[in-house]
């Protein structure tokens, strides 16, 4: 049975979330998959159309 409000994760707590958050950060590429999938999406999208440059 679960207490409410309470949550153990493995990876968290030996460290590795905060390993990859540092990783993502310094290269600027997400690690996750949805981040990496926006993050090209918006690539292709630029080339394609174009990027408009804010001021």
């Amino acid at each position: 049975m679960k207490i409410p409000g309470l949550s153990f994760s493995l990876k968290r707590a030996i460290g590795i979330s905060a390993a990859k958050q540092k990783i993502a950060h310094a290269t600027g590429i997400p690690l996750t998959k949805g981040g990496f999938e926006r993050k090209v999406g918006r690539l292709v999208i630029n080339t394609i159309f174009g990027s408009k440059k804010r001021k």
